[in-house]
């Protein structure tokens, strides 16, 4: 019999079973979400969904943005850069804006909810966030290669950020916002 899995998670390591129970809590805020929005949405509502106590659901997760936020950090932790074949590190870099863009782009609920779920003031939140700017940092990086300048990273950033709270605030799709940061990003590297 293997060892149980053990999976990082905002607040603690979890076993096999918890993180099974936390994929379950995600899994059903998205769907709540899909019914309720945002600002219906509460974590005792989640909990039902998934078939756990809400005291279950509040060991893992500390609020509802707390929740949605570990959504999106669980999305695109799983979902690496799709390889590019180009060798030039512009494409590359927009590549990996295109990608990061689009996580969300088929659920207009998510995506509204993983931006005011982003800007909350939850220090759970706020650590999510870290970790995914730290994993956008290190996917830009990754395609402009060895000579990056960190100022163009941190330009490119700020960028992803403003479109996002661009497209989380109802002015523009997250595949309109996908084209505008191909277009910014390729005027900002050339």
């Amino acid at each position: 019999m293997s060892n149980p899995v053990v999976r990082e998670s905002t607040r603690r390591r979890l076993s096999a079973k918890q993180a099974d129970t936390v994929d379950r809590l995600g899994r059903a805020a998205v769907e709540v979400l899909s019914r309720a929005g945002f600002a219906g949405l509460t974590i005792r509502m989640v909990a039902a969904q998934a078939g756990v106590g809400a005291a279950t659901a509040y060991t893992y997760f500390s609020s509802k943005e707390h929740l949605v936020a570990e959504v999106f950090w669980r999305r695109l932790a799983g979902t690496p850069t799709p390889p590019h074949a180009s060798t030039d590190p512009v494409d590359r870099a927009v590549g990996v804006l295109r990608h990061i863009a689009l996580l969300v782009a088929d659920d207009a609920e998510l995506a509204g909810a993983v931006t005011s779920a982003l800007l909350g003031k939850d220090p759970d939140v706020e650590a999510l966030r870290l970790q995914i700017g730290m994993e956008i940092n290190k996917r830009l990086n990754a395609a402009l290669g060895p000579d990056a300048d960190p100022a163009v990273v941190e330009a490119l950033e700020v960028l992803y950020a403003g479109a996002l709270v661009r497209a989380g605030t109802g002015h523009a799709s997250y595949q309109e916002i996908a084209d505008l940061l191909e277009r910014s990003a390729r005027r900002l590297l050339s």
